[in-house]
């Protein structure tokens, strides 16, 4: 069992050497503790991902694009983006103490994680993604609504993402803008998950990290319109009704739940 974690420690290192050793002088970093290797690596990944993804975004649809996308008017200024930015960067030492705590759980056997997917076999490792997303799913939309719809929780926390309440406040950058607590908690389910059904653990750090890059995309007030993708559409009407559009990648849990509304048939209803 032991030569079975080793593995996951060696991987974790892998990572550490890739990115700690770009940025850092070895000295630096080498002789740190393995957990707060982990966390400091995912600090700069996560501070990167953020600005490189957010960055991108908006040169491409506010000035490559600019009026093609989104209307003048509903631009956000560059004020309302640094705000965003500035409530993100406080956040992002804390958010990265999750990912860290979940490498320290599998790394100590804790949970259902495998390494290799040849423990498994091609067929039961798709199952599991799709298992593992449904979990994810459902978790973050459950957490989300409690965020709302208990009031201390709101009123502490999430409110400090939802000030971002029209076209023209919301942008890429506030895909990260929360209160840490609130977005420790609406990451959660990714690490519950790791309890409950095995989950490949390259594949569990990927999407922690694809979070950022699809919380910046749903903060852009553009409508994509690819059913059943809970585009950005749906979370600007979730920001400017709060009742409606908890959901993460797609559509299904407010269907079964009763709180989507469509931009589409808003636009239609706006004729």
């Amino acid at each position: 069992m032991d030569d079975y974690l080793n593995l996951f420690v060696e991987e974790t290192s892998f990572y550490n050497r890739i990115v700690l050793g770009t940025f850092l002088p070895e000295s630096w970093w080498g002789p740190l503790p393995h957990w707060f290797q982990g966390w400091l690596r995912n600090y700069i990944g996560g501070v990167l991902l953020y600005f490189i993804s957010g960055f991108l975004w908006c040169f491409y649809i506010y000035y490559l694009k600019r009026n093609v996308y989104l209307p003048k008017d509903a631009i956000p200024s560059n004020k309302a983006m640094l705000l965003q930015i500035g409530v993100a960067m406080k956040a992002m030492p804390w958010y990265c103490a999750l990912p860290s705590l979940s490498e320290y759980m599998i790394e100590s056997g804790w949970t259902k994680c495998f390494s290799r997917i040849s423990d498994v076999g091609w067929l039961s490792y798709l199952i599991y993604v799709v298992v593992y997303l449904v979990i994810v799913e459902f978790g973050i939309y459950w957490m989300h609504r409690e965020l709302h719809d208990i009031k201390p929780l709101y009123k502490y926390l999430h409110a400090t993402h939802h000030i971002y309440n029209k076209q023209n406040t919301l942008s890429p950058f506030a895909g990260l803008a929360f209160h840490p607590l609130d977005g420790i908690l609406q990451a959660v389910p990714h690490v519950v998950a790791l309890f409950l059904l095995p989950v490949h653990f390259t594949t569990h750090i990927a999407l922690l990290f694809i979070e950022a890059i699809w919380t910046a995309n749903i903060h852009d007030c553009i409508h994509a319109k690819v059913w059943p993708v809970m585009g950005a559409g749906y979370h600007t009407i979730h920001h400017t009704t709060y009742l409606h559009n908890y959901g993460h990648y797609t559509i299904w849990m407010d269907w079964m739940f009763g709180t989507l509304r469509n931009p589409v048939e808003d636009e239609v209803k706006k004729m």
